[in-house]
C-alpha cells in the first residue's frame, strides 16, 4: 500500500509503527460557527482512508480533536454577549450531529482542548526547560530558531519565512517568526491558571499536546486539509519533536481545496455552503459519491449540477443492484453461464483494490464500479431473462461492496422497499401474506390469473390499487415485479 506523504511531497510505500496497528490524527474544527463542505470534504476524505484501512486488516485508532478555545469562539462570543463556552457548546454538538448525518464514523478518541490544559502546561513547561520556550509578560512563546528541522512539514525555508514577518504591537516575542504557546489573560476572555499567570492555549499547542497524550509518538498518519500544512501543522510538529525528542508523524496527509463552480468557496461571492444546508436538501450518500469521484488531493469542483448526477449516478448503481438480485432470484434452471459478467466483476473488484491501495484513489475505485454497472445492466438487456444466478449475485455483491467501502448505503437510493400497506391490500383482494413482499408476489399472481381468465376489471382494479400506494407493475425478462414508481 502507497500514500502520498505531504512532508516528502511524494508516495511511500506505507508501514506501520506497529505492524497491524495504525494510530491516525486528524485535525478536528473550531468550533465557532457550522462547518462548511470544504471542512466536510476533508473529514469524508479520511473517514474513507480510515474505512479502507480497516477492510485491509489493519487495527486503526483514530483520534480527532475538537477546538473549543480559539480566537474565533471568544469573538462570536463577544459579538452574541454569551459565554465562551455556550457557543462552543452549541457548535461542537451541531458538527457531532453532522457528521452522524454524513455517515461520519465516530473517532475512538474525541479530546477537546478545553479538558486538556493540564497536558498542554506540561509541554509548555518541557519546551521552556529545553531552551525551546520563553516567558515574557505573561506569554510564553516557541522560538522557532531553536528548532534546527523547522519547515520539514511544509517545505519553507526558514529565510523565506522573515520576508513579511512582523512583531505586532503588544507583542513581547524575541523573534518575529516565534509563535504563542500560551496567551496571558485578557478581559472578557475564558482563562485558566498557569505557572506564569492566568491565560490560554495557542492552537498549536492544543493538537500537539493531544495527540501525544492519547496516541503517543511517532503515530502513523496525521492529516487535515491543505491549509493546515503551515503554519497549524509546522508549528504542532516543531513543539511535539522539541518537547518530546524523536519523530511526532511518521506521514502526513492534506486533503485538496474544494471550489464551487470553479471559484473559491466565500461568503463575499455567494457560493458558501454549509454541510448542514446540504444534507437538508440532498442525500448524503449523493455527497459522498460526488466527493469521492475526485482523488483526496486533487481540487474538488463542487456544483449542486453535479450533486444531482450523483444523486442520479446512486439511484442507477442501486437499481442495478437491485434487478441483479431480482434477476438472481427468478433465474431459470439450466441457463448458460455468464462468464464474462463473473470476470467483470472480478476485474471490477481487483481495480478497486489496486486504486485504494494507490493512496486512497476514490477516483478509479468509483470508476471501477461504474464499469462494472455497465457491464450487468448490458448483461441483463442481452441475456433475455437467461441468465446466470451466480453470476448476478457476484456482481452484486461487488457493487455493493465497493460501494459500502466508501461509506455509501444503497439502500434507500434505488429500493426503499415496498410498503407494509400491500398486505392490507392484498387482504382486501382475498389474499393472505405475512409481509409486503409476499403481498406483492400474490397480488402479482391474482392479476396474472385474472388476465388469463380475461377478468379485466379486477386485473385493472388491482393496478390501480397499485398505483394509490405509489407503486407500479414492472414487466422484465424474468417476469412482472412491484416497485415503486
Amino acid at each position: 500500500m502507497k500514500l502520498y506523504d505531504s512532508s516528502l511531497r511524494s508516495k511511500v510505500d506505507f508501514e506501520p509503527v506497529v505492524p497491524g496497528k495504525v494510530t491516525m490524527y486528524v485535525c478536528g474544527p473550531t468550533v465557532y460557527d457550522n462547518i462548511h463542505i470544504g471542512n466536510a470534504r476533508t473529514f469524508l476524505s479520511f473517514d474513507i482512508i480510515r474505512r479502507w484501512l480497516v477492510e485491509r486488516g489493519y487495527d486503526v485508532t483514530f483520534a480527532q480533536n475538537l477546538t473549543d478555545v480559539d480566537d474565533k469562539i471568544i469573538k462570536r462570543a463577544n459579538e452574541r454577549g454569551v459565554a465562551a463556552d455556550e457557543v462552543s457548546t452549541q457548535y461542537a454538538n451541531a458538527f457531532i450531529e453532522v457528521m452522524e448525518r454524513f455517515g461520519i464514523q465516530e473517532p475512538d478518541i474525541r479530546p477537546r482542548a478545553t479538558q486538556e490544559i493540564p497536558a498542554m502546561i506540561e509541554m509548555i513547561e518541557t519546551l521552556i526547560a529545553g531552551g525551546h520556550a520563553y516567558e515574557a509578560q505573561g506569554d510564553v512563546y516557541f522560538s522557532v530558531r531553536s528548532d534546527k528541522t523547522y519547515g520539514e512539514v511544509s517545505g519553507r525555508n526558514i529565510d523565506d519565512l522573515l520576508v513579511g514577518a512582523r512583531i505586532e504591537a503588544g507583542e513581547q516575542k524575541r523573534d518575529p517568526l516565534d509563535f504563542a504557546l500560551w496567551k496571558a489573560a485578557k478581559p472578557g476572555e475564558p482563562t485558566w491558571d498557569s505557572p506564569w499567570g492566568p491565560g490560554r492555549p495557542g492552537w498549536h499547542t492544543e493538537c500537539a499536546a493531544m495527540v501525544h497524550r492519547y496516541l503517543g509518538m511517532p503515530i502513523d498518519i496525521h492529516g487535515g486539509g491543505a491549509d493546515l500544512q503551515f503554519p497549524h501543522h509546522e508549528n504542532e510538529c516543531a513543539q511535539a519533536q522539541c518537547a518530546w525528542g524523536g519523530k511526532f508523524a511518521n506521514h502526513w496527509m492534506h486533503t485538496g481545496m474544494l471550489l464551487v463552480d470553479g471559484e473559491k468557496m466565500s461568503k463575499s461571492l455567494g457560493n458558501f455552503f454549509t454541510l448542514k444546508d446540504v444534507l437538508d436538501e440532498y442525500p448524503a450518500d449523493a455527497l459522498r459519491l460526488l466527493m469521492a469521484q475526485t482523488h483526496y488531493r486533487s481540487p474538488l469542483d463542487f456544483s449542486f449540477e453535479r450533486l444531482r448526477g450523483a444523486a442520479g449516478s446512486l439511484e442507477r448503481i442501486a437499481n442495478t443492484v437491485q434487478n441483479l438480485v431480482w434477476a438472481a432470484d427468478h433465474a431459470p434452471e439450466g441457463a448458460d453461464s455468464a462468464v464474462e459478467l463473473a470476470q467483470a466483476a472480478e476485474k471490477a473488484r481487483a481495480e478497486f483494490e489496486a486504486c485504494m491501495d494507490d493512496d486512497f484513489n476514490t477516483a478509479g475505485a468509483t470508476g471501477a464500479v461504474f464499469g462494472l454497472v455497465t457491464a450487468a445492466n448490458t448483461y441483463l438487456d442481452q441475456a433475455q431473462g437467461r441468465v446466470d444466478a451466480h453470476a448476478c449475485r457476484l456482481a452484486a455483491d461487488v457493487i455493493d461492496w465497493g460501494m459500502a467501502v466508501l461509506g455509501i448505503s444503497l439502500k434507500g437510493a434505488g429500493d426503499e422497499g415496498l410498503p407494509t400497506g400491500l398486505v392490507d391490500l392484498a387482504a382486501k383482494h382475498g389474499c393472505a401474506a405475512a409481509d409486503p413482499d409476499a403481498a406483492a408476489e400474490a397480488l402479482l399472481e391474482l392479476r396474472a390469473q385474472a388476465r388469463r381468465e380475461k377478468n379485466w376489471p379486477l386485473a385493472d382494479a388491482i393496478r390501480n390499487d397499485l398505483t394509490d400506494l405509489g407503486l407500479v407493475i414492472e414487466d422484465t425478462a424474468q417476469g412482472a415485479r412491484v416497485k415503486r414508481a
